[in-house]
């Protein structure tokens, strides 16, 4: 079964095709594996790759995949039925991590254990079935809040990277979402009515607040300096491509998704 599925506005697509040209995320033959947690983001992110599908003048694959850490208080399971009437293939992933976390832990948070734990789970998953590029859904909120945090408590220019190799270099990690805005996922999350599922896990909420924080502080500042996110992000443009494939080198060739002919898109 293929489901239709929401259509996804025209500038929020132009805005991922953007960010896909721009850092060569999508290459031909790519069989793409969404990390999809059930919040708006990664909901939007996997309409946004079925949109670009019909579109890119390369051809690539979708599925998605979802790790449950076995906590009552986050269920992803409608996501099950959810992703079959889509026609998306889907891996449902679950296990204990948050028990196991209570055990192994060594000087790290629950939170960091967990992430780790589950982009592991995600990487296994990918080479067990194939796939080449896991695609995440942070934005350019997540970004700007990375890199003040990074600043501010750790002295260091660094966030979240577009598009790179991991260390093992069979794996492409990419973030098609990363020039938009948290505002223009919700909005349309809520007018496509996408089936959101609350991460409400209990460690996470007693973990410290600080990128709430950070999120006021910016939403602050954004309202003196209304264009505040758009010089951050030709700021930051340098640091997330740090590390980044390149075109043309370990990366492979081949063109990219969002256009066949200029740098960057429309």
């Amino acid at each position: 079964k293929d489901g239709k599925g929401p259509e996804v506005p025209k500038s929020l697509r132009r805005t991922v095709g953007n960010a896909i040209k721009e850092f060569d995320m999508i290459r031909e033959g790519d069989k793409i594996l969404v990390g999809l947690s059930g919040g708006k983001d990664s909901l939007t992110l996997l309409h946004c790759l079925r949109e670009l599908q019909k579109r890119a003048p390369v051809k690539f694959s979708v599925a998605a995949a979802t790790v449950d850490p076995q906590t009552p208080e986050y269920n992803p399971r409608p996501l099950i039925s959810y992703c079959e009437s889509l026609g998306v293939p889907y891996h449902f992933l679950s296990y204990p991590l948050i028990e196991m976390a209570k055990t192994r832990l060594q000087g790290t948070s629950i939170c960091a254990f967990c992430s780790r734990m589950k982009r592991g789970m995600l990487y296994s998953c990918m080479r067990k079935f194939g796939y080449s590029v896991l695609a995440l859904g942070q934005h350019l909120d997540d970004v700007a809040e990375s890199f003040v945090m990074s600043a501010f408590h750790n002295g260091q220019l660094n966030t979240m990277k577009a598009h790179y190799r991991i260390g093992k270099g069979d794996l492409r990690v990419c973030r098609p979402l990363i020039f938009c805005r948290e505002k223009a996922l919700a909005d349309f999350a809520r007018s496509a009515e996408l089936p959101v599922i609350q991460d409400n896990c209990p460690a996470c909420f007693a973990a410290p607040k600080e990128r709430h924080r950070v999120k006021v502080l910016l939403s602050q500042q954004e309202f003196e300096h209304p264009f505040l996110f758009q010089s951050l992000q030709r700021a930051l443009r340098p640091l997330m491509e740090i590390s980044s494939v390149n075109p043309g080198t370990s990366g492979g060739e081949g063109g990219t998704a969002a256009s066949s002919s200029s740098s960057r898109a429309n």
